[in-house]
C-alpha cells in the first residue's frame, strides 16, 4: 500500500509562488508514475503535472511554463514549484500514483481515474 501526505498549501496572492511537497512510502517512485492534481470547488479533478519513473515530465495547458514538477527519489518526495500563480490556481492539490504509459496520459482528461493512490490534499488559495 502506497501511503502520500502532501504538504505546502498556503494562501498567497496574485503573482505569488508556492512550493508543494509529498512524501511517499518509500521505493514508490521506482514503481509509478506521479502526479499533482487539483480540485476547485464545483469542477472536476484535473492533472497539473506529472512526472514519469525516468523523469519525463508533462504538464496541464493551463500551467505550463508556470509550474514545475520533480522529485527526489533518494528522499521518495514530490514537490511542485508554482509561480506567476492566478485566482484559477485555487484549489485542493492531491498527489497521487499511479502506473502510466507516460506522464502526458496523467494529465490528459483520464488521468485521475487512472492513479491508484491519492493524498489526502493540500489547500491551495490566490487572493487579488
Amino acid at each position: 500500500q502506497v501511503q502520500l501526505r502532501e504538504s505546502g498549501g498556503n494562501s498567497v496572492e496574485v503573482g505569488g509562488s508556492l512550493n508543494l511537497t509529498c512524501i511517499a512510502s518509500r521505493g514508490t517512485f521506482k514503481t509509478y508514475c506521479m502526479g499533482w492534481f487539483r480540485q476547485a470547488p464545483g469542477k472536476e479533478r484535473e492533472g497539473v503535472a506529472a512526472i514519469a519513473k525516468d523523469g519525463e515530465t508533462s504538464y496541464g495547458y493551463d500551467v505550463k511554463g508556470r509550474f514545475t514538477i520533480s522529485k527526489d527519489d533518494a528522499k521518495d518526495t514530490l514537490y511542485v514549484q508554482m509561480t506567476s500563480l492566478k485566482p484559477e490556481d485555487t484549489a485542493m492539490y492531491y498527489c497521487a500514483a499511479g502506473l502510466c504509459s507516460g506522464p502526458r496520459v496523467v494529465v490528459g482528461p483520464y488521468g485521475p481515474a487512472g492513479m491508484d493512490f491519492w493524498g489526502e490534499g493540500t489547500r491551495v488559495t490566490i487572493s487579488s
